[in-house]
């Protein structure tokens, strides 16, 4: 009963009705796919098929050989329908970040260490069910790891370090600033404008690169419960836009700011999203397409 209100009520097809008669037209439902359900037998083993039983407790494999269908499986056995959320933060404004400088190991800033310290009460205030168990995930450069350390002494929760998740390469361009890049390599700066996605920095990556790299982050995501990732602003575009389910040649130009908590809740039919900023001042490192890069301090109001 409980799956059918969390999982099914939220369909389109029950848009605005009471959750209990949803339900029950639901129930109504599986027992007219009933009538007309017939499953695979073992006489039809030349066909190619995937069989999940109850969730994924048990899953048939047939006929499975090329490396697509192999790759949708992998996926396919990732996945629950378990109650979760996935919390992603960037890591606290770091010395980089004031400096206008990309890429790099910095430390955090007073007010990256001040967004540190307020981590911890930002995750409560966020809504945890009492006794949640959370695994808190880390890129292996300082200032994530710094960003997280309040966090896993307050909390007690299990604290792991992902090479994946850290920062997008930026090649030859790393420690410079933006107005650098583009005058020192003007060519290069005008192409990442002209396609910030495909756009491989020289001896770097590209943000197509990363999403290819995050792939065994994301299907540790699909299979995991409640998580909460602390990371760089490009890597958090790419997992915060597959979650979205907007597609990826947009994730450079989505807006995930410095000292903001953001809360997804994964449902069967999209995901839920809520903010929570910190009343910390920060530099703004976004900007939208078409626009130029601005050093700026973002506004302190705090969003939900």
């Amino acid at each position: 009963m409980n799956n059918i209100l969390e999982v099914k009520t939220t369909s389109p097809d029950y848009k605005g009705q009471d959750p209990e008669v949803a339900a029950l037209d639901f129930r109504n439902r599986i027992r007219n796919y009933e009538k007309a359900y017939e499953t695979i037998d073992d006489n039809e083993k030349s066909f190619t098929y995937v069989k999940l039983i109850n969730v994924g407790s048990t899953v048939i494999i047939n006929q499975i050989k090329d490396y697509l269908s192999s790759r949708l499986v992998y996926y396919i056995q990732n996945l629950h329908i378990k109650p979760r959320s996935i919390w992603l933060s960037r890591h606290g404004e770091s010395e980089y970040n004031l400096t206008g400088k990309i890429g790099g190991d910095s430390n955090i800033s007073e007010r990256g260490e001040a967004y540190a310290r307020a981590l911890p009460g930002l995750l409560k205030k966020s809504g945890v069910p009492p006794n949640t168990k959370i695994v808190i995930w880390t890129s292996t450069l300082k200032r994530t790891i710094q960003t997280a350390r309040h966090l896993a002494a307050e909390t007690g929760f299990e604290k792991l370090e992902w090479k994946a998740l850290d920062e997008l390469d930026s090649g030859v361009c790393d420690g410079l600033t933006y107005e650098q890049i583009a005058q020192k390599y003007p060519e290069d700066f005008a192409a990442r404008d002209e396609d910030k996605y495909n756009y491989r920095y020289r001896g770097g990556e590209s943000y197509r690169d990363v999403v290819i790299r995050l792939e065994p982050i994301i299907m540790e995501l699909e299979r995991s419960e409640n998580v909460i990732i602390v990371t760089h602003q490009a890597v958090l575009r790419c997992i915060y836009a597959y979650f979205l389910n907007t597609p990826q040649e947009q994730s450079p130009w989505m807006e995930v700011p410095l000292h903001t908590l953001i809360k997804l809740t994964p449902r069967a039919y999209g995901t839920d999203e809520q903010r929570f900023k910190a009343d910390i001042p920060a530099v703004s490192t976004w900007r939208a397409k078409g626009t130029s890069a601005k050093h700026q301090e973002y506004p302190t109001e705090i969003k939900a």
